[in-house]
């Protein structure tokens, strides 16, 4: 198919990559004309454009045309773009828009006769390789008619295992494209999508920032009114250097498999391993390691192994503003992380 492509960022541009790559052909036009040249130069589209009238022009009928742009630019994008539309033309936004603003533009491009899709987009930069997950929304026979257009940008039902129990062809679906509903659906599931995936970096964020201060129990802290004062610091004795630990070299003494050390838990394909190690003494002051290994048959592709464990040292002090415990002394507890390549 024939598309025409507004907008040649990251994503625009490898997504044009990928529909060349199945045969398709786009005419792509950027605002700045070093950046069509510079795509048409390294044969990132089939042709450029210098303008949206040009690119309209060089489009057969009935033409499909993609927005790839911000979502605050698509209504300027289409005031100068309906007018030279026809009747059945599509217009697809592939854009992050507020899915309130697709029913508008829908039912104003609907007036002339003119297709408008909502396309949520999910991919990013690595799309281009991977594929595009595609959330559709509008009319059902402008979306079946571009379907040769998002099964190409879809990752494919290759991409993950099948639902046990599916028989047959793949669905859209399954090769990771939907036709959500009617317009404005496609975009109102792109921001679920979203919001499930900002929900999952801030719980991230919030987790980090527990661990880079894990020991504010040792710290003298400021005396004010607007302060608060930590509740038992003794609690908060948690030492965490992890940038010293991801440059461990991988002959460090710390297991990274199942077959490194005796693991007190049988290694299922599927389970974890943990295995404690003792050095010396009784339980109350023998420094005693916990550590969790992934087994090599299910570490990462590129062969990263993520190590995770905690350690008691032999009793010390507290620190001054600490609230001592019965016995004036605590134990002294050490967390570390470790990410690191596993030997080839």
């Amino acid at each position: 198919m024939q598309i025409g492509l507004v907008g040649l960022g990251r994503m625009g541009a490898n997504m044009s990559r990928r529909w060349l790559a199945a045969g398709h052909s786009v005419v792509g036009y950027a605002r700045h004309a070093e950046t069509v040249n510079g795509l048409l130069a390294g044969k990132a589209i089939s042709a450029g454009a210098t303008s949206l009238k040009d690119l309209v022009g060089q489009l057969s009928t009935p033409r499909v045309i993609w927005l790839m742009v911000p979502a605050a630019s698509v209504d300027a994008t289409l005031d100068e773009l309906v007018p030279l539309l026809a009747r059945d033309d599509v217009v697809v936004d592939g854009g992050n828009s507020y899915y309130v603003d697709d029913l508008r533009r829908s039912a104003t491009l609907a007036e002339a006769g003119i297709h408008y899709l909502d396309c949520g987009t999910s991919g990013g930069v690595a799309g281009r390789e991977r594929g595009y997950c595609l959330m559709i929304g509008g009319p059902a026979e402008a979306v079946r008619r571009l379907d040769p257009i998002f099964r190409t940008l879809a990752p494919g039902a290759d991409a993950a295992p099948r639902t046990p129990g599916r028989t047959g062809d793949p669905t859209p679906a399954e090769n990771g494209y939907l036709h959500c509903g009617p317009s404005g659906a496609g975009h109102f599931v792109k921001m679920v999508h979203n919001g499930i995936e900002y929900g999952l970096m801030a719980a991230y964020a919030e987790g980090l920032n527990i661990l880079e201060h894990a020991d504010a129990g040792r710290a003298q802290r400021e005396v004010s009114a607007e302060i608060t004062p930590l509740r038992d610091p003794a609690l908060y004795q948690y030492e965490l250097d992890i940038p010293a630990a991801a440059t461990r070299s991988s002959a460090s003494s710390m297991p990274c498999s199942p077959a490194a050390a005796p693991s007190t838990t049988s290694a299922s394909p599927t389970s974890t391993a943990v295995t404690p190690t003792t050095s010396g003494g009784d339980s109350h002051d023998a420094s005693r390691r916990w550590v969790t290994s992934s087994p090599s048959s299910h570490a990462p592709r590129d062969g990263r192994i993520f190590e995770a464990g905690c350690e008691r040292t032999s009793q010390r002090k507290l620190p001054p503003d600490s609230r001592p415990s019965p016995s004036g002394t605590s134990a002294r507890r050490r967390l570390w992380l470790v990410l690191r390549r596993s030997e080839p």
